[in-house]
């Protein structure tokens, strides 16, 4: 078991390349659809045989998943190779910001998967690469980076996150503070925690903060994380002791280039769940383990946990830290996030 092959196998993908996934069942190559092109298409499979493996959420979307009555809504689905499914057809198939531009043709049939939980893995390794969840998959060993589902999940343990480095942070909100970064030997990028003021022998108030590029630095008005994460410092200031956790899973787990994606199909009418869906994606991919680790390693145990999102609290208690208290952490909508803050109240059961 190796975390060094799935970082390895992610940079392929980024890049294009086939790679191999050995499952019990037998190697399954997979060659991405999102960095591919026709030529390596047709170096991969050169007698255009190899079927088109998408995300449950994605096929429904494009009616394909009610044909196999047995098919569960998490099961991914492999569609036929025809004639017209050629290249430029699968990028169609997986990308749903093309599907106003580009009429599919079809129809479409959906074949039974050898291996179910294998190909919930493959997709799963297109969410960790920040990508479409689609591939040509052929049962061959065909690509130079090799891995298998226990490689892929020991890239996710968070038990491998070290503090890396520390120092005084005075922000404009807290002035005493302290800037803790934390990696993996497989991680892009780091998380950091922000702790403020001094330890009182109580638990300290903790807001876990997932990163937002477009809120946080850019001042987005379409969510509200920008505000909520000036207002969590400010709030655990005001508290005298505590911790936000800035946690690097853009677009609740993603990524930067498929929140975006998101975006676009938001401004077609879909609320951020069915935009998620349609892309392919879970609801929420973020894995808030690694904030429970992150707490360990600074020796808290138990918090108050300013949130309204359930979820959180469910993750990190599962992980051994006690939530002793959720506190509210609601601020004013603007015209421009209204629905989106409806939709997690009503959809993804936040508590305001």
């Amino acid at each position: 078991m190796s975390a060094r092959d799935t970082a390895r196998a992610i940079d392929a993908l980024r890049r294009g390349w086939p790679i191999v996934l050995d499952l019990a069942s037998g190697p399954l190559s997979l060659l991405p659809i999102e960095t591919a092109d026709a030529r390596r298409l047709d170096a991969f499979d050169p007698e255009h045989v190899a079927p088109v493996l998408l995300s449950a959420g994605r096929a429904e979307t494009l009616k394909l998943k009610n044909q196999r009555a047995a098919g569960g809504p998490d099961c991914p689905v492999l569609v036929e190779r025809t004639p017209w499914l050629g290249f430029d057809a699968a990028v169609a198939l997986v990308d749903p910001a093309l599907d106003l531009k580009h009429p599919l043709q079809g129809p479409y049939y959906a074949l039974p998967l050898a291996d179910p939980n294998g190909a919930r893995w493959a997709l799963k390794l297109a969410t960790l690469a920040g990508m479409l969840p689609g591939f040509f998959v052929l049962e061959s060993g065909i690509g130079e980076v090799r891995l298998t589902p226990a490689d892929i999940e020991a890239h996710e343990d968070a038990e491998r996150l070290v503090i890396a480095a520390r120092a005084k942070l005075p922000v404009a909100q807290a002035e005493h503070a302290e800037l803790v970064a934390f990696r993996s030997p497989e991680m892009a990028g780091e998380h950091v925690a922000l702790v403020i003021g001094t330890p009182d022998g109580g638990p300290p108030l903790v807001r876990l903060h997932s990163e937002c590029l477009t809120g946080d630095v850019l001042g987005s008005l379409k969510c509200d994380c920008g505000p909520q994460l000036d207002a969590a410092i400010a709030r655990i200031a005001e508290h005298g002791w505590g911790v936000l956790l800035y946690l690097r899973q853009e677009g609740r787990g993603i990524g930067l280039i498929n929140k975006l994606r998101a975006y676009a199909l938001q401004d077609q009418g879909f609320d951020t769940v069915d935009a998620n869906t349609r892309l392919g994606f879970a609801i929420d991919s973020r894995n808030f383990r690694v904030a429970a680790r992150m707490l360990k390693l600074l020796g808290q145990d138990a918090v108050r946990l300013l949130t309204n999102n359930p979820e959180k609290v469910a993750q990190l208690q599962a992980a051994g830290i006690a939530v002793v208290e959720r506190v509210p952490h609601k601020l004013p909508p603007n015209p421009h996030n209204e629905r989106y803050l409806a939709t997690k109240r009503d959809r993804t059961g936040h508590a305001f």
